[in-house]
């Protein structure tokens, strides 16, 4: 029995140590490793709060509302921002970029893709789809664009600059 306790005492106390640890590590720039060897925008992920699950996307002179979706890959995408992306057209629906760091992923075959729908491809390609379509990649889910109204006509079919903002 005596065992038994040490073991909950230690997987506790490991539990508290990785917490502080990511949290101390939020705080740090995004292009730094963390000391776990994970990008920071993934180690910052846990101190994303639920009151910031939303962001903004700007191109040009428009800007879009976005609400983030509930997992990893978000909160890690949210905690890098701001973020400025030169984004290239692909198949006239979507536009798509590299980020910085890799994400974490939860792929999953969407079937039909939205226009607004905010993805990643993979764990470092950054897509903002602007038509509906059918599919059978599979993407994790980041977001979505609240009234994609106006969005491909904002987007346009060439390359364009998007900025992603938490305000």
């Amino acid at each position: 029995m005596d065992m038994d306790k040490r073991r909950v005492a230690r997987g506790l106390w490991g539990g508290l140590s990785l917490l502080f640890g990511l949290l101390a590590v939020g705080g740090c720039e995004a292009a730094q490793p963390s000391p776990q060897g994970l990008p920071v925008a993934v180690a910052a992920a846990a101190a994303v709060t639920p009151e910031e699950s939303s962001m903004w996307m700007t191109v040009g002179e428009r800007r879009f509302a976005i609400t983030l979706a509930d997992n990893e890959a978000s909160r890690a995408f949210a905690a890098m921002l701001p973020l400025a992306l030169d984004m290239i057209d692909l198949h006239g629906n979507e536009k798509y970029a590299d980020l910085p760091e890799t994400l974490p992923t939860q792929a999953s075959r969407p079937g039909t893709i939205r226009s607004g729908d905010l993805m990643l491809f993979g764990s470092r390609t950054l897509v903002v789809f602007y038509r509906t379509f059918d599919t059978s990649y599979s993407y994790t889910r980041l977001g979505r664009v609240d009234d994609p109204e106006g969005l491909a006509q904002a987007l346009g079919r060439r390359g364009t600059r998007i900025e992603f903002s938490n305000n």
